[in-house]
């Protein structure tokens, strides 16, 4: 496997039988909704957050205004074939053979359960373990999810990232197609993880899947998502929802590796809710992308639930890495952690956005949270924004933060020792995020390490760009 293969700049051309064309309008918005076969109520949805989305604002924080990216000239709907194959000898070639070249289906043999595969806007192929369907499983396309499980579905459909949430959300709302529906019944623990994987391949285009998980009393899962697009001159964009409810006493993993290309405009709004006794674990891993806006959220809305989120970023020139997390504390006796760590390169920007907010009545919470940056260049740009507002009693809630920057001292020290500029740039590097990395599952921990590794080619501390 090549480097190209690594990082997943490769581009093969495709045809598509479904094409909604460019720009975002009504039509647009019908034609997706007739070509998915949807109800009357989720295309009032649709319409609903279009003019939502039309109306709303960018905050004036924002590396992205909504004018920054020209609406007119994206693909909205792009797709060879509406529903995923269940055999992989199946999927169409063009299709297959990206993702073979990928590694998906190798991961799949290796150590999943189950495994969806996104190619634009819908899902190629979709496939879970025969054992956990009979235990009642479901692991769908978020299509089939709506259209074969709606009772369950349609219930916590856009109940915690309405569209109304933020621009981004509401454009989701009114384009959305693909993504993964899981649902786990109570007491079903899936020991293995399962995983979707986000496919972009065309130029000027926009991805918007839509993800919802629901995990039933007791139950436990992992779920794994990774995200690659070849490099384009034009803006591409990812606007992603993704909804996450824990009932009560259940464990969930959500980890992301992203590794965007350098034209993706990544905007993605994430949530979930962990109910009485439950444990909810972000962890988050962000390379790649122009700009990346992403805070996963933590509604802790049952006594004695837990939450966690692990970050890591990484802004090479010409990047901003906007990201963060937030917990909010609703219930008595909750706790949550967040820990991120950021490497800002050349001119690269880093951004840590944190909220703790504990609620009136939410007293005996405890919460923590520590964001640490590394630069490395003189133009390198770090920014902390914690926000913290605490409302219950007896509660303990902490923010620390540190800054570092990687000196010629440093480097000088290791490269008397016998290692040249490069090994000794990865091996500080690698030692500032390796706590993090040994919170991801072994293959993925690897595949981070790779890429970050990547990430620090032809680096050089006295140029302070890559």
């Amino acid at each position: 496997m090549d480097e190209g293969d690594q990082d997943g700049n490769f581009f093969y051309r495709t045809d598509y039988a479904y094409d909604a064309g460019r720009g975002l309008s009504e039509r647009t918005v019908r034609h997706i909704s007739k070509l998915k076969g949807e109800p009357d109520w989720l295309l009032s949805f649709r319409l609903k957050s279009l003019e939502i989305f039309q109306k709303l604002s960018m905050p004036d924080w924002a590396p992205l205004a909504k004018g920054d990216l020209d609406y007119g000239s994206i693909r909205y709907y792009l797709a060879q074939e509406q529903l995923p194959r269940r055999n992989w000898e199946e999927v169409p070639e063009d299709v297959k053979r990206t993702f073979d070249r990928l590694g998906v289906p190798e991961k799949e043999k290796k150590f999943l359960a189950g495994v969806e595969a996104q190619f634009d806007s819908e899902m190629a192929y979709a496939n879970l373990r025969e054992d956990l369907t009979k235990q009642g499983v479901l692991f769908v396309s978020s299509s089939e999810g709506l259209r074969d499980h709606e009772k369950i579905f349609r219930p916590h459909f856009g109940t915690l990232v309405p569209s109304g949430d933020n621009p981004f959300a509401a454009l989701n709302g009114a384009a959305f197609s693909g993504g993964s529906f899981i649902y786990v019944p109570p007491g079903v623990k899936v020991a293995q993880p399962l995983q979707a994987y986000f496919r972009i391949n065309a130029e000027q285009f926009g991805q918007f899947e839509r993800t919802l998980i629901v995990v039933g009393e007791g139950a436990e899962v992992t779920y794994l998502e990774g995200c690659t697009a070849p490099s384009f001159e034009t803006a591409t964009l990812h606007a992603a929802v993704v909804e996450l409810v824990a009932m009560a006493g259940a464990k969930v993993q959500y980890v992301t590796v992203q590794n965007w290309s350098n034209s993706v405009r990544n905007l993605v709004t994430k949530r979930a809710k962990a109910l009485e006794g439950a444990e909810i674990r972000w962890i988050d891993c962000n390379i790649g992308s122009r700009i990346t806006m992403k805070y996963p959220a933590l509604l802790l809305a049952g006594e004695r639930a837990r939450g966690e989120v692990l970050s890591i970023s990484v802004a090479r020139s010409g990047q901003r890495q906007d990201t963060g997390a937030r917990a909010i504390h609703l219930a008595p006796r909750t706790s949550s952690q967040i820990i991120a760590k950021s490497l800002s390169i050349g001119d690269g920007t880093a951004t840590y956005r944190g909220k703790i907010d504990v609620a009136p009545g939410a007293d005996g919470c405890r919460s923590h949270s520590r964001c640490d940056a590394l630069l490395l260049g003189e133009k390198a740009i770090s920014q902390t924004f914690p926000k913290i507002h605490c409302r219950g009693g007896n509660c303990t809630v902490e923010h620390e933060a540190s800054v570092s920057k990687i000196s010629d001292e440093q480097l000088f020290y290791l490269r008397s020792r016998g290692l040249d500029e490069r090994g000794a740039l990865g091996l500080m590097v690698n030692g500032f995020f390796s706590d993090l990395i040994r919170e991801f599952p072994m293959e993925y921990g690897v595949e981070l390490k790779r890429l970050i590794e990547m990430e620090m080619d032809n680096v050089r501390i006295g140029e302070g760009t890559p």
